[in-house]
C-alpha cells in the first residue's frame, strides 16, 4: 500500500496583528521530516504506526508548523500547498492520503486553510481515501467534511495525546483499505465557544466527557469519536465546538452517536469553569506574592503566544513593575516573556551587567497594549535557543527578571530558564504568558494563579469584538439555545 503523508499545523489568532510568515515556520520536506518527528508527534504517530504495518509505503511530502500568533500570510500559505501539491502529484497510484493539521489555520484574505487544503487534494485523488488527524481546537467547516473521509481529534488538553492521535489517524486508513469498506463519518454543531482554560481534560466536566469518547470507541462500529472545540480566538463564521464520530460503513450509527455527544456537551455548557484560581491582574498578583511555597506561577493569560496572541503586551507587567511587594520579594520575580526583536538585539548590542535604557513590548499590539520605558542591564543572553532558534535576553529592571526573545515562540518549560542560568526552583514568583500551565511548569510549581489580562488571548470570551461568528452563540449570548 502507497500511503501520501503530509502535515500543516497552525492555530490562527484573528485578534492578533501580527501576519504569520516564513520566519514563524519551521518547513520539511520529504524525509527531513523523519529528523523533525520527535517535536512533530501527530507526525510521528502518523508516520510510525504506518510503516509498522506490512506492505506499507509511507510517501511524505511537505510539512509545516509554526506556534500560534496571527493570521498566515497569503503569499506565504498559496506557496507551500503549491509545493506540496506538486509533490503529490507526481505520486502514482496513491492507496490513501494520511494528513495531520490543525483545524484552525487561517489565512489573510482567504479565511480558513484546511478545507481549502482539503479540496485541492480531493480534486487530485478523488477516489483515494483522505484521513486526518486533528487537533483538539479544530473549527471544523463544511468544506473539511466535504473533502475528507475522516477525521479524529486530541482527546487531552494540555495536549499530550498527539501521537496517539497520529496513530488512530493512521489505523483508520489500514482499516478501510484491508476491508474495502468506506469510512463514514457524522458530526453536530454545538452553537458555543469554551475557552480552552475552562475544558482542561483533567477536571470536570471534561474529564469525564473524554472518558465517554473513550468508552464509545469500544463499540465495534465506533472507529473515533471526539468532540473538537473550535478556537475561540478566531473570528470565523465556522467557530463553535463540533461532535464528529467516524464508523466504517454506518452512517446511522455515526450520525445518532454525534448527536448525542452534543446533546451532552451542550447540557454541560454552564460547568465550564475556570479551575485555576483567578482574578482580575492587581489582585491575581496580590494573591501570588501571599501565597506559601516556591515557586508560585502567575499566568498572564490575556497574552498567551500558544493560544496565539501577539507575546508583546505589558498591561499585567506594568503592575508588577509598579509594585512594592515586588520590590521586597527575597530575589527577583522572573516574568517571560515579551516578543520584541527589536528590544533583543538593543540587548545584544550591550555588555552584560552594563545599564542602559530600553524601551520594550507593544511591537506588534499597539491597540490593546502599550510599550515601556525601564532602566535596567543585561543580566544574561543566548542566541539560537530552541526548535525556532530565538535569541534570548534576561533583562533586570528593579526587581524583576523580564526574558525578551526575538522570535515568537511559547513559554512552555523552565528549560529557557535554565539556558539563561535561572534556577526557577530557587524563585518565589513566576510569571508566564500561558493560560493552564503546561505539564512541565505544573511539574515544579507550588500553586498557580492565572490574571485575566487583556491581550488577543483574552479569557472573558465575551469581551472580545466577534463579528463573524455565527450568532447565537454562548456564552456570547446567555439566551443560545441548541435545536
Amino acid at each position: 500500500m502507497k500511503i501520501i503523508t503530509a502535515g500543516f499545523h497552525h492555530e490562527s489568532n484573528t485578534f492578533n496583528p501580527i501576519i504569520t510568515d516564513s520566519i514563524d515556520f519551521n518547513i520539511y520536506r520529504g524525509n527531513e521530516i523523519y529528523d523533525a518527528m520527535k517535536t512533530y508527534e501527530s507526525v510521528r504517530g502518523v508516520v510510525e504506526t504506518l510503516e509498522s504495518y506490512d506492505g506499507y509505503e509511507v510517501i511524505p511530502t511537505l510539512f509545516a508548523r509554526a506556534v500560534p500568533n496571527g493570521e498566515v500570510s497569503n503569499k506565504l500559505y498559496y506557496s507551500l500547498k503549491e509545493e506540496m501539491v506538486e509533490m503529490m502529484k507526481k505520486i502514482e497510484n496513491p492507496d490513501a492520503i494520511t494528513l495531520a493539521l490543525h483545524g484552525s489555520m487561517r489565512v489573510e484574505g482567504l479565511g480558513e486553510a484546511e478545507g481549502d487544503l482539503l479540496e485541492v487534494i480531493r480534486s487530485l485523488f478523488p477516489r483515494v481515501p483522505i484521513v486526518v488527524a486533528l487537533d483538539m481546537h479544530a473549527t471544523v467547516s463544511e468544506k473539511m467534511l466535504s473533502n475528507a473521509d475522516a477525521f479524529c481529534g486530541y482527546k487531552q488538553a494540555p495536549h499530550t495525546d498527539c501521537f496517539e492521535t497520529g496513530a488512530l489517524a493512521a489505523e483508520m486508513t489500514k482499516i478501510t483499505l484491508d476491508t474495502g469498506k468506506p469510512l463514514t463519518m457524522s458530526c453536530h454543531r454545538i452553537p458555543m465557544l469554551i475557552a480552552g482554560e475552562k475544558s482542561e481534560t483533567g477536571t470536570q466536566p471534561m474529564k469525564q466527557m473524554i472518558e465517554e469518547l473513550r468508552d464509545l470507541e469500544k463499540k465495534p462500529e465506533i472507529l473515533a469519536a471526539s468532540y473538537l472545540l473550535g478556537f475561540p480566538w478566531a473570528d470565523s463564521e465556522d467557530n463553535c465546538v463540533t461532535s464528529l464520530v467516524v464508523t466504517l460503513d454506518d452512517e446511522d450509527s455515526a450520525r445518532s452517536e454525534a448527536e448525542i455527544l452534543a446533546s451532552k456537551f451542550w447540557a454541560e455548557r454552564d460547568n465550564f469553569k475556570f479551575h485555576t484560581d483567578s482574578f482580575e491582574p492587581k489582585e491575581a498578583l496580590e494573591q501570588a506574592l501571599s501565597a506559601e511555597g516556591r515557586p508560585i506561577y502567575l499566568s498572564d493569560s490575556g497574552d498567551n503566544p500558544t493560544a496565539g496572541s501577539s507575546g508583546d503586551c505589558t498591561g499585567l507587567l506594568e503592575i508588577i513593575l509598579d509594585s512594592p511587594g515586588v520590590e521586597k520579594l527575597e530575589k527577583p520575580l522572573l516574568y517571560a516573556g515579551i516578543y520584541d526583536p527589536v528590544a533583543v538585539k538593543t540587548c545584544l548590542k550591550a555588555k552584560e551587567g552594563e545599564e542602559l535604557t530600553l524601551t520594550f513590548g507593544a511591537a506588534f499590539d499597539t491597540v490593546t497594549t502599550k510599550p515601556l520605558t525601564k532602566k535596567g542591564f543585561v543580566a544574561a543572553s543566548i542566541k539560537g535557543w530552541g526548535d525556532y532558534s530565538a535569541d534570548m535576553v534576561l533583562f533586570r529592571t528593579g526587581n524583576t527578571e523580564i526574558i525578551l526573545v526575538s522570535r515568537h515562540i511559547g513559554f512552555i518549560g523552565p528549560d529557557m530558564f535554565y539556558a539563561l542560568g535561572v534556577d526557577p526552583l530557587k524563585r518565589k514568583l513566576i510569571t508566564v504568558k500561558l493560560g493552564y500551565l503546561t505539564a512541565f511548569h505544573k511539574e515544579i510549581a507550588a500553586k498557580t494563579f492565572m490574571a485575566l489580562s487583556t491581550g488577543s488571548s483574552n479569557e472573558i470570551l465575551e469581551s472580545l469584538p466577534y463579528n463573524k461568528v455565527k450568532r447565537p452563540l454562548f456564552p456570547l449570548d446567555k439566551d443560545a439555545v441548541y435545536k
